[in-house]
This record gives structure tokens, sequence and C-alpha cells, in this order.
């Protein structure tokens, strides 16, 4: 395991960034794939409370899904050439892993500000899901619609992410 808190979070920032970019630019089985490698080395280099966030990575794994499975069934997202989502797909879900890992190393601090989460997410998690859209992994059959609703789903799901962490997961904290 990496002994440094500062390099620990480059790296956990660089591994999620690249795996998002894996995931929203080759939508497949091959980048879920990629995604456990990266949860691997996650827990290998970067973790050191490994049994207690691997839980708490996999509430946010359920929640973030479900909200991604409203999300197609509404309409409010959707995939290219698919007429009917039943499910967030895999490489999706993936992302929601890797996400999970940055809230308790290289997005810990956002936490700590007891506003931020609250300005942030409705603006993050929209601009991820937009820009998953221009690179063709999704689409946003109403932009309009589909960002305003993003922006209402994150400024929930992102503060009951953090609290969650808080009072369930406490040990996690840095």
């Amino acid at each position: 395991m990496i002994t440094s808190e500062h390099h620990r979070n480059i790296l956990n920032f660089l591994l999620f960034q690249s795996g998002w970019f894996v995931c929203v630019l080759f939508p497949n089985r091959l980048s879920v794939a990629l995604v456990a490698v990266v949860l691997v080395v996650h827990f290998l280099l970067i973790s050191n409370k490994r049994y207690v966030e691997m839980q708490f990575i996999g509430v946010g794994v359920v929640l973030g899904s479900l909200l991604d499975t409203l999300w197609f069934r509404t309409g409010i997202l959707g995939l290219a050439g698919t007429e009917e989502i039943l499910a967030a797909p895999p490489w999706l879900v993936g992302i929601w892993a890797l996400f999970m890992t940055t809230l308790c190393h290289s997005l810990y601090w956002v936490g700590k500000i007891r506003w931020l989460p609250y300005v942030a997410a409705p603006i993050a998690g929209p601009f991820a899901y937009w820009s998953a859209s221009q690179l063709g992994a999704v689409t946003l059959p109403d932009p309009m619609l589909s960002i305003a609703a993003l922006a209402v789903g994150w400024l929930i799901l992102f503060p009951l992410l953090l609290l969650i962490q808080k009072t369930v997961y406490s040990e996690l904290a840095a």
C-alpha cells in the first residue's frame, strides 16, 4: 500500500478519471473488466480500510445504479440504438464503483465543507452525463429536462452518500 495520503489521493483521482474515460469511450464488457482491475489496484495500493470501503462502495453502487435505472426507464437518459433499457448498463455501474472510491480518497474533502455538496453535485453530476453524451455513450433525449432531472437526482443522492459515509461508515474518515 502507498503510505502517503497525498499520493494515494492522486492515484485515486487518476484511476477514476482513466476508468471513466475508458467506460465512456468503450461502453462494453471490456470496460467492465478494466473497472475490476482498477478496483483491485485501488484496494491493493490505496485503500487502508478495505472491508468497510468495499461495503460503502457497494451501497453507493446500488443507489447510483437504481437512480440511473430510473433515468433510463423514464427517458431522462437513453442509449443510442436502444429503445428500452431495463437497468443501468454494466459499464455505468462500473463508473459508480469507481466514483465511490473517490468519496473515500480524492473527493473526501468535499464532504467536509457543509454547503459544497449541494452546490457542486447538481453541476458536476449532470456535467459528467452531458460529457458522456457528447462522447456517444449515452443520449439525453430531452436535453433541458434531462439536465434538470440529473441535477435534482445528484442534489439528493450525493449528499445522501456523504451522510451514509459519515454516519454508517464513519471509520472511513481520513
